[in-house]
């Protein structure tokens, strides 16, 4: 198919349909008719052989075939609008629409009490969070980027690593109060553990313990298997029993004395946290920035 300026324009008005959900909003965006949008898209379909939306009266839907071609052309455009803002010079502005799906913990721990510095930061910026324990399909989901704990799967788009925290087991000092406090990791089995679910596996994560080059593995048993890295933990807060946790989300309940790190000799297992985007290619400035601004709050 020969490139001409013709099916450029027609991709940025399919885009412009797509955010803006009627060929009206399009219009009003693109300084347009309604009717010069309906007839730019018509031509687009017609260059591309396939029928790009159901649309009716009241609603607008991309078909299949246009769905899998916006998901397509969708990075090449921010890559464009990225790359000529970097020509002209504005790349330092940061704007527009940012979707990050991100790890459930790490939104409510460390993201949430950050955001109002970061809208200060970035007044042109609106983030839309989506809570998720699955990564999905960033680009058919239309997500900038996705934080995820735990080791970048075989099939991951672009990945980096942003940290490395500690893995500690805890229990509250009324558990041990009740129960007595485990000396070596072994005694384990003697203990209530709290369990969490591998959402890749559907079992229980096994419980290791790293020093140097040494590691053992303890079957751990309990009353309690949790999806939610939170409810975890305030059920060992709780005194439910004893857990393994992310040091960063430990550390203040630590300090208080409300958790008890029973193995500190124990002291090198990690578990690292990855930043996805889905191209590597003119990353659009918003998307460096967001991966900036975290960057610098969990040093």
């Amino acid at each position: 198919m020969a490139f001409d300026g013709r099916l450029l324009a027609g991709v940025g008005v399919l885009a412009a349909a797509v955010e803006g959900g009627s060929f009206v909003r399009a219009a009003e965006a693109l300084g347009l008719s309604a009717s010069g949008v309906s007839r730019a898209i018509a031509r687009l379909e017609a260059r591309l052989g396939v029928r790009l939306f159901d649309r009716t009266t009241r609603s607008l839907r991309l078909t299949d075939a246009g769905a899998r071609f916006y998901r397509e052309v969708g990075p090449l455009l921010e890559g464009i609008d990225d790359a000529a803002g970097t020509i002209s010079g504005s790349s330092a502005v940061v704007r527009g629409r940012l979707r990050v799906n991100v790890d459930p913990f790490f939104a409510r721990l460390m993201l949430a009490p950050r955001l109002a510095a970061l809208a200060l930061r970035y007044p042109e910026l609106e983030l839309e969070l989506l809570t998720r324990d699955e990564i999905g399909d960033l680009v058919a989901e239309g997500v900038d980027l996705a934080l995820r704990f735990g080791p970048p799967p075989g099939t991951s788009p672009v990945a980096r690593l942003l940290l490395t925290t500690r893995i500690l087991t805890v229990a509250s000092p009324d558990y041990l109060a009740r129960h007595g406090r485990p000396k070596v990791p072994a005694e384990l089995t003697r203990h209530a553990c709290i369990q969490f679910r591998d959402p890749l596996t559907g079992r229980p994560f096994s419980w290791e313990f790293h020093r140097k080059r040494k590691i053992i593995k303890v079957d751990v048993s309990g009353p309690f298997v949790m999806t939610d890295v939170g409810t975890m933990l305030e059920a060992c807060l709780a005194g439910a029993g004893i857990a393994q946790v992310m040091e960063f989300g430990a550390m203040g309940h630590l300090h208080r004395g409300r958790l008890v790190e029973l193995f500190p000799d124990w002291p090198d297992e990690t578990f690292p946290l990855y930043v996805f985007h889905p191209s590597r290619h003119h990353v659009p400035a918003k998307v460096r920035a967001f991966i900036d601004f975290c960057s610098e709050m969990i040093k």
